[in-house]
Formats: structure tokens, C-alpha cells, sequence
């Protein structure tokens, strides 16, 4: 009998060998349960990942960069939000970042990055992103992965159809969801229709340090205007937005905003109506938005409010801007690597509308209209279809494109990707998504030059997929292998906050620009220092200014006395390091606002107010070396009637 049980036994090894041997290169429909899938997204410890993935973080307001395949989070950039891990919006140096026509406002909706293109193919400058609750566009460095711009856009709301940038990164397109009057002002709400516009604002983009601009407002038809994307090649010059409620309702949207069979992609050529404000068309419209800048050399941000921008009205330029019907609420608007496929995914549509430029232009020569919204010529739809994709599935969003021929559509109500073949419009493979998938990335997807072999599908839900964690579960990714014939699921992961939209790009690429320190002998801050012999503390009243550096593993000073209950106390903490990946951190009792954590060769500012008299400690909050416990100080506070004068030491 036991010689009978090691034989099973052997015989049942040997099978299960065999068995995996035969998976190796194959996989299977449940793609990530298989070795072979753990294989492909495996990078081993030292290795680097073969693409960067920027994935917006929705209601966090931030945006996270990813490494795939390996799914592996490396930091959060934080844009909209206020993050206490890097102090962003709470030292001095970054609040005026987060400054508006509103005040300051520490928390945005963050959707749709989009990287800085040359030539129509991804060059990795900048990620430009935008805020949809007070309309801003923010542009990212990809040399210091922070954020280094922030422009509000004003006459907008719900800032949705942005940030999406064109061949040449000439312009980043911010498109207001939500039609408001124009100017702003008290009025009835039911008298929407008619009355409210939509702002299309085309932001420029300079070619040497990529400082914005607002260039113009086209104002439009008081849509929604949902999401865009640019043409490339021979539609280079154009720029295509998705509308939905071309009802123009004011109230229950999901009732009202859905009646019309057909609503509008409008076309815009962009080119034309430069070409009209340059030689000095549009008028000057008075009104208020931030543009907040951080200044890499002085490493502080500046606050300026703009009080006037330009806006186009689209009859005063004729075949500037056409409406192409298409079914039906439609959400995203994507273009094919050639610039001649222009695809309308309608949330409310089983077919996904697929139009063609070139017919498009023939039918504005051979003026095939149908009637016209507010003057805006609405082009026939049989005479601008280039084809109909059947039976995709259930509420399509959005689709990117792998440049071998092939299209990938999102269905959220199927919970599915689609792959179809450009031209000839046929399904040829389908894979499910756990679960509401949103959208959808392909490296370079969105581009005249996409990397291919990977798609990025972003859920809303997860449910079960994940070990539970109270009444809100994680969100998530999941990743598609696209090199072979069919899609093959390989990996789950977890995002931070909502991952609504993404932009991806070969890291090589990136890589090669990344910044490694802030050069000391460069720093231009107002209150930074450059050695310690430029340490000390000054009074000026009941604002005391500490200038402080920080070396492994000291402060200089560690010592401070006479600071006085009432005082404002400014510490301009600067990092000597001048040593890759050596940030160091710096948090004083009682002190309300986040610890500061500042780069090599960097200098930051907080604001500490003592209420009460004592000895109060600080230390550095950053791991630096063996002797980081021993980094750390005392500030001595004493009652405000005192006459003890500063003081300050090291080593006595």
C-alpha cells in the first residue's frame, strides 16, 4: 500500500510538471492565475520598468506615476491637493500654487493627463492635467516630476474636455463641461437655454521653457462639451470635441439631456481662428483667474491674477468650427494614429460612430448641410461616416489605438475592452474588466506613434477582487497584454484615489531628463543660504526668520533660544546635500502645518506661531543615515513679555 501511494504520488507530480511546461507561452483565459502571466509582469529587484504610466487620481486630486508591467506605485505628484508628504500647498513656497480668482482652494477633481508631444510622438516634457471643479490646467516637469505651472481657466465649469495637447504641443485644450452666462451674473436657471455658453480655451504652450498662456476663448453654444483630442497628419490643425446635452437642459440630466437621437462632435479648426486673432480678431473680455508659477532657480511659486482674456465668437470666423451628428452622449472623442479616423463613443449607443476627416472636408466644400445650431453648420452624417463599429457593446467610452492596425474601446456598462480593426470595423476580440471599466490607456495610445503591448484598463468598482477594507474598496487597474492576436489579462493592482484617466510612455525616453539634485550654487531662493557660515536668526518685530541648513545628521543651528509666545516664526530650512536621492525632512512641536521634506541643494519655508512657553524639539522626518535619530534640535519659547535676547548655536 505504500509503495502504491509514492507511486500516485510521483505519477501526479510528474502530470502537474508537464502540465505547467505545456502553459509556458501560452496563457489562458484566466490570464493573471498563470505563471506564465506572473513571468510577464515580473521585474526583478534592480530591473527598471519598461514604461512609465501617469493615472490621474480623480478625487484625490493628484496624479501617480506607476511603472509597467510591474503595476508598482512610485510616487504621487501632487497638483490639486494639498499632501502632507511633501508639504505641497503647505509651506510657503507652494501655497500660492493653489491660489484662484476664489481664494485659495486645497482640493481639485484631477482627470485627464496628457504628455507634451513633437512631431505628434510623445517627447516626455511635461504631463499637463486638468482640475474640473475650479477650472485649472496644470503642467507637470517631467525633469522633477512636480508641478511647475497652474493656470485657472475662467468663463468655465466643470473643466472635463481638457488637457489635451496637439502635434506640437502648440496648445492644451481646456473644454468647460458645465455652460454658464457668459459673463457670469444673476439670472434664472430656467432660462439656460439660449443664454449660457460654452468656453473652449485654447492655452499656449511656449516652445523653450513651456510657460502658458491663455491664447483664446472660443465661445460656443451652451453645450457640454465631454472630452477631445487633436488631429494629426492631414488633421493637423483641427481639434475634435465631444457635446451631450445639445437639449440644452438645466435639470435631471439623465432624463432631459437624453432625448436628441444625435448629439455633436464639434470640429474646430484651430489654425483658422489662430490665424484670425493674430491679425488682431476676438475681443478683450474683462475678468479674474490665477496663474500661479514655481520658479526652479528662487524654488518659490508666484500668484498673478490675469484680468482680461480674449474671446472668439465662431460666426465671426466662417468655416472655423462644424458640428458632425453623432450617437449618442457621446463621452470620449479619439483620433487614429493618421488623423483621419475620428471616433465618437456614445455612452448611450450600442454602435460606436466612427467619422472620416477627408469626407468631412468634402462636405464642407460641397456645403452638405443639415440646418445649423446657432449658426454653427451641422454637417450631414451619412456624408461624414466612415464607418460603424456593430455590436461592440454596452456603453462605449473611449478608445486608443496600438498602431498596428488595431482600436481598443471601453464598454462600461459591459464591463469590457474591444479590440476592432481599423477600416474595416470588425470585432475581432473582446475581454471582460472587473469591474465598470472607465477608460482606457495604451502607451503613446493617443499619439501618431503609440508603444503598443500593453493596454491599462482603469475600474470604477472592484468589489471582490481585492481583500475588503470597509464600505469603500480600492480602485483599480488591470493590464492587457495587446502583442499577440488576443488580449490576455495580466495584472490587478490598486490606485490611489479614483483612476479616471492615464497617459503612458516608454521610460527610456523620460529617463534621460530626469533631474538628480537642485545644483547649490544655483539656488536663487530669497531666504536660502549656501553654506553655514550664512546661518543665523534675525528679528524683525514678532516675525523671527530662521535660515537653517541641514546635513547628514545635523541641523545648524540645533539650539534657539529667545522666541516668545506670540511671535511668527519663519523657518527657511535649505538642504546642503548635493547627493542623489539624500532629501531630508524637518517638523517642530506644535507646529500646525505638514513637516517639510526638501531636496538636495533645495530650500523650503514653514510658519510656526508658539501659544505656549516650553523647550520644543524638532528633528528630521526622513530617514537620512545611520545617525538620523540624532538629527533633531530644541527652540526654546519663552512668555511674551520677556527680554531674553536670539540666540543660537551648534556643538556648544
Amino acid at each position: 500500500m505504500k509503495k502504491f501511494s509514492l507511486l500516485l504520488t510521483g505519477i501526479l507530480g510528474f502530470a502537474l510538471v508537464m502540465t505547467s511546461c505545456n502553459n509556458q507561452g501560452k496563457g489562458t483565459s484566466n490570464g493573471a492565475l498563470t505563471s506564465n502571466a506572473a513571468e510577464r509582469v515580473y521585474v526583478a529587484p534592480g530591473e527598471h520598468d519598461e514604461f512609465y504610466a501617469f493615472i490621474s487620481g480623480g478625487f484625490s486630486g493628484q496624479l501617480s506615476v506607476y511603472g509597467l508591467p510591474s503595476g508598482r506605485l512610485f510616487k504621487v505628484i501632487p497638483v490639486f491637493s494639498q499632501d502632507a508628504e511633501k508639504a505641497w500647498g503647505y509651506n510657503e513656497e507652494t501655497k500660492p500654487m493653489l491660489n484662484t480668482s476664489h481664494g485659495f482652494v486645497p482640493w481639485d477633481d484631477s482627470h485627464h493627463p496628457d504628455i507634451s508631444q513633437t512631431n505628434g510622438e510623445l517627447d516626455g516634457r511635461y504631463v499637463f492635467i486638468n482640475g474640473n471643479n475650479t477650472p485649472r490646467i496644470a503642467k507637470v516637469d517631467l525633469s522633477v516630476f512636480e508641478t511647475t505651472e497652474i493656470i485657472e481657466i475662467p468663463n468655465s465649469g466643470g473643466n472635463h474636455s481638457s488637457s489635451f495637447v496637439t502635434e506640437n504641443t502648440e496648445y492644451v485644450v481646456a473644454g468647460t463641461r458645465f455652460s454658464v452666462p457668459v459673463p457670469q451674473r444673476d439670472m434664472p436657471i430656467k432660462d439656460y437655454k439660449g443664454n449660457f455658453k460654452g468656453a473652449l480655451t485654447f492655452i499656449s504652450v511656449a516652445p523653450e521653457n513651456g510657460r502658458m498662456d491663455i491664447k483664446f476663448q472660443l465661445m460656443m453654444p451652451g453645450f457640454d462639451y465631454d472630452l477631445a483630442h487633436p488631429g494629426r497628419g492631414d488633421s493637423h490643425g483641427w481639434f475634435f470635441f465631444t457635446t451631450y446635452n445639445t437639449e440644452e437642459a438645466s435639470s435631471l440630466l439623465e432624463v432631459n439631456a437624453s432625448q436628441n437621437d444625435k448629439d455633436f462632435i464639434a470640429a474646430v479648426n484651430w489654425k483658422k481662428i489662430e490665424e484670425y486673432v493674430n491679425g488682431g480678431g476676438g475681443k478683450k473680455m474683462a475678468t479674474n483667474y490665477a496663474h500661479n508659477v514655481y520658479d526652479e532657480s528662487t524654488h518659490t511659486a508666484t500668484s498673478t491674477m490675469k484680468k482680461e482674456v480674449l474671446v472668439v465668437d465662431p460666426l465671426e470666423v466662417p468655416g472655423a468650427v462644424y458640428f458632425l451628428p453623432t450617437p449618442k452622449s457621446p463621452h470620449g472623442c479619439d483620433v487614429d494614429t493618421t488623423g483621419e479616423y475620428i471616433v465618437g463613443n456614445g455612452k448611450l449607443s450600442a454602435d460606436l460612430t466612427v467619422h472620416s476627416f477627408s469626407k468631412m472636408l468634402a462636405a464642407i466644400e460641397a456645403e452638405k448641410f443639415d440646418g445649423d445650431a446657432y449658426g454653427i453648420p451641422i454637417l450631414n452624417f451619412e456624408d461624414v461616416l466612415a464607418g460603424t463599429v456593430k455590436s461592440g457593446g454596452l456603453g462605449p467610452l473611449h478608445t486608443e489605438f496600438d498602431g498596428e492596425g488595431n482600436a481598443y474601446t471601453t464598454f462600461f456598462i459591459s464591463s469590457e475592452v474591444v479590440k476592432w480593426k481599423v477600416g474595416t470595423w470588425e470585432v475581432v476580440d473582446r475581454q471582460p474588466c472587473y469591474y465598470s471599466v472607465g477608460h482606457l490607456m495604451i502607451p503613446g495610445g493617443n499619439s501618431r506613434k503609440p508603444f503598443g503591448k500593453y493596454v491599462l484598463a482603469m475600474n470604477k468598482i472592484t468589489k471582490d477582487r481585492y481583500l475588503p477594507t470597509g464600505p469603500e474598496v480600492t480602485q483599480s487597474a488591470q493590464l492587457y497584454d495587446i502583442s499577440g492576436e488576443k488580449m490576455e489579462l495580466l495584472l490587478d493592482f490598486p490606485t490611489v484615489g479614483e483612476p479616471h484617466y492615464a497617459a503612458g510612455i516608454a521610460a527610456d525616453i523620460v529617463k534621460a531628463r530626469s533631474k538628480k539634485i537642485y545644483n547649490l550654487s544655483e539656488n536663487e531662493h530669497k531666504y536660502g543660504i549656501q553654506t553655514d557660515a550664512d546661518v543665523r536668526v534675525e528679528r524683525n518685530g514678532k516675525e523671527v526668520h530662521i535660515y537653517m541648513s541641514m546635513i547628514r545628521s545635523h541641523f545648524n543651528p540645533d539650539n534657539i533660544e529667545g522666541i516668545k509666545v506670540g511671535d511668527k516664526v519663519y523657518f527657511h530650512v535649505t538642504n546642503l546635500e548635493q547627493d542623489y536621492d539624500v532629501p531630508h525632512g524637518v517638523s517642530v512641536l506644535g507646529a500646525n502645518t505638514a513637516e517639510l521634506l526638501i531636496m538636495p541643494g533645495q530650500t523650503e519655508s514653514f510658519v510656526w506661531e508658539p501659544k505656549q512657553v516650553g523647550v520644543w524639539p524638532f528633528y528630521c522626518t526622513d530617514f537620512c543615515s545611520a545617525l538620523h535619530q540624532e538629527m533633531q534640535g530644541y527652540i526654546r519659547v519663552s512668555p511674551e513679555n520677556s527680554n531674553l535676547d536670539l540666540s543660537w548655536s551648534l556643538g556648544e
